[in-house]
Order: C-alpha cells, then structure tokens, then sequence
C-alpha cells in the first residue's frame, strides 16, 4: 500500500468509521505504523495529571486513525478521489483522479 497518496497539511475524507463522511486537515502521519491525525476526527477525552504548567482534569484530544480509512478530498468535486501521480508543468506532482488537478 502506497502510503504517499495521505500527506500532511492534506485535507482527507473518512470513509468509514463513526466519523464517516466528516473532512479535516491531517496534522501529522505516521507512516511505520500507518495511521494519521487529523484535526477534528477521532476526538477522545484524555485524563490528564496536573503539573506545575498544566491545570490537568479532561482533555479532548485527536487520536491517530489507520490511512486506509481516510480519502483525499477534491473540494471541486465535493467527495473522495484516489490519488494518482503525474506531470503537472514539468515536475511530479500527486493528481486526483475525479479533476485531474493536483492536491
């Protein structure tokens, strides 16, 4: 599986999931392990201790989601595309499959 077609600062789809359909923009990808964080889906609460710079109590938090449930977003088509690589003004550049346009 191709991990390079979900990178970070990219704007993503979930396709399934209890946050199926929601978009958000990845903030960070772990590609060992195949998961990524995006802003706003999978949020959990997290206990968190007080500290010396910290008030503790609950926290929300995004938690990491496996790549295999996210989709490049085409804001032009309004859905999920694939992703698929070509030339675009004499550099590689990753395209999607729905508009032709690069991500």
């Amino acid at each position: 599986m191709s991990l390079a077609r979900i990178r970070k600062n990219d704007t993503v789809i979930v396709t399934c999931g209890n946050d199926a359909g929601k978009t958000g923009t990845v903030l960070s990808v772990n590609a060992k392990k195949g998961t990524a964080v995006v802003g706003g889906i999978n949020v959990h609460k997290k206990a968190v201790r007080r500290t010396e710079k910290t008030a503790g109590g609950l926290i929300e938090r995004e938690f990491p989601i496996r790549i295999s449930k996210l989709m490049p977003y085409d804001a032009e088509k309004k859905a999920g595309t694939r992703v698929r690589t070509g030339d675009k003004e004499g550099k590689k550049a990753r395209l999607s499959v729905k508009s032709g346009k690069p991500l």
